[in-house]
């Protein structure tokens, strides 16, 4: 049991660093001490260091297999990874109303949705394909967990943030701006230059760093 506690505390830490500084009263508490940026600089940082930490002592924890150990599913993250760059990078680069803002200065085009016509939700949902595609080139106990824990956590927030942006927008607006888009439709997946570019760049930085920063190779070969 004792080889297990690194792991069993990294994860007991970072439910507790996503619960509690989000909600009422800690989240209006931080935010009148520490003001709205200081707090959203704040909460990023603790919350990389947590998942930093998480990551690496998923690594170190005692090998269970759950999942078979087929050489076809460490091929998983190279065909799904650039998939997920392409719908983060895509969704970010536009305004989002309806879920994470997005970094794009052009409003909102409900008409022309971009990369929210596929999912109105994308770093959730390439969260989503993250972790699903890592449980299978993992598949022992530790990162069963880990990742299933992370797919959990986009798919709910995929449909909490639809209920809250609901309850904010109106239900009528919430339609308007909604109409074009969906929760995940990879068929309606746009292939514009610039985000297979970036999503690509991006890719190559992931691959470049897993072995520095994780402690392996990706690369299945």
């Amino acid at each position: 049991m004792t080889d297990w506690l690194e792991f069993i505390a990294a994860l007991t830490l970072f439910m507790v660093s996503h619960m509690f500084p989000v909600r009422p009263p800690m989240r209006p508490w931080l935010i009148a001490r520490l003001g709205t940026k200081g707090y959203f600089i704040s909460y990023s940082f603790l919350s990389l260091l947590v998942l930093g930490w998480l990551i690496v002592a998923a690594a170190r924890a005692p090998f269970v297999a759950v999942l078979p150990q087929w050489e076809i599913f460490r091929w998983a993250p190279l065909v799904v990874m650039p998939l997920a760059c392409l719908i983060a990078v895509g969704g970010m680069m536009a305004q989002n109303p309806l879920s994470f803002g997005g970094l794009g200065k052009q409003p909102f085009d409900p008409d022309k949705p971009g990369m929210l016509a596929a999912t109105r939700h994308p770093l959730l949902a390439a969260m989503a394909l993250w972790a699903v595609s890592h449980v299978l080139a993992n598949g022992d106990l530790a990162h069963v967990i880990l990742f299933g824990l992370f797919a959990g956590f986009a798919v709910m927030g995929i449909f909490l943030i639809d209920r809250r942006k609901q309850r904010q927008l109106g239900q009528g607006e919430w339609q308007r701006l909604a109409r074009g888009t969906a929760r995940l439709n990879l068929i309606r997946l746009p292939l514009s230059p610039l985000p297979l570019v970036l999503a690509g760049s991006v890719m190559l930085v992931l691959i470049l760093l897993h072995e520095p920063v994780i402690g392996y190779v990706p690369l299945p070969w």
